[in-house]
């Protein structure tokens, strides 16, 4: 079935994410994108990023469905999709156009990173709204494109500069995602915290290395109290907590029992 398309002229009309930011004024633009997997990925790295807003020109014909069905989660932006027959229809209304390319051109256009702009193009997003524009898979943006933009932006890269579309959106939408503080995820705690360790715990830990250590006569041709200086060091350094010192402990005090039941079967069997 054919999908019914928000026009452009309707796209500010629609709702935002409700985590919108400063990040709703920007719009990403792929310009005559060729694989429908490049689109879907390029929608996971805006909701993954926190970007809404996505205009297509001139794309390769695609299934919602099965554009969701690649990038989980991500039917929110999928539905604000806006397809446009031109350039211009894409560029309506922004402040600023930002242009990505992978090679220098003839004319000589500054170039600059998706870091260093991200500022600047933050800032712009106060008075507008501001397109990130995206070529095609196989020759990037044509230059009557680029000629749009008045900020041209490439990636730092090694002398093989072609990067996959989607890379080259989530690298651009990346940098603004870190620039704008926007981060909105936090990281749960360990399912089983455990509190700081006590000098007590710590105290304990090292009479029981001493003593594992003792058993296998670790300190008969070395000097003790160094050993266990270096030892109490390199605990301290490690900062286990009151959880992991437990498990520390359990396993010199196994090294201990196990030493010492060998050591009474081979007396009971009168072994030397």
């Amino acid at each position: 079935m054919t999908p019914k398309w928000t026009p452009a002229s309707r796209a500010a009309e629609l709702p935002v994410s409700p985590a919108a930011s400063v990040l709703a004024a920007v719009r990403v633009v792929l310009y005559e994108p060729q694989d429908p997997v490049n689109i879907a990925a390029t929608v996971r790295a805006m909701k993954n990023m926190g970007f809404a807003s996505l205009y297509l020109v001139r794309p390769v014909e695609y299934d919602p469905y099965r554009l969701e069905g690649i990038a989980h989660s991500t039917a929110d932006v999928i539905s604000r999709i806006v397809r446009c027959e031109t350039i211009d229809e894409a560029l309506a209304g922004c402040v600023l156009v930002v242009g990505s390319t992978a090679r220098r051109r003839a004319a000589k256009r500054e170039l600059t990173t998706p870091r260093a702009a991200a500022t600047g193009i933050l800032e712009s997003c106060a008075a507008g709204p501001v397109a990130l524009v995206f070529g095609r898979e196989d020759k990037g943006l044509p230059n009557e494109v680029l000629d749009r933009a008045q900020l041209v932006v490439t990636i730092p890269t090694t002398e093989h500069a072609s990067l996959n579309l989607a890379q080259a959106v989530l690298i651009a939408l990346y940098e603004l995602h870190l620039a704008a503080a926007d981060t909105t995820r936090t990281l749960a705690p360990p399912r089983k915290d455990a509190p700081p360790a006590t000098t007590d715990e710590f105290e304990k830990l090292f009479a029981d290395a001493e003593r594992a250590l003792q058993q296998i006569d670790f300190f008969k041709t070395r000097f003790h109290e160094h050993i266990m200086r270096s030892v109490r060091t390199i605990f301290y350094r490690a900062s286990p907590d009151s959880r992991e010192i437990a498990l520390l402990r359990a396993i010199f005090i196994e090294v201990i029992r196990t030493i010492d039941r060998i050591t009474r079967r081979k007396a009971a069997s009168g072994q030397e």
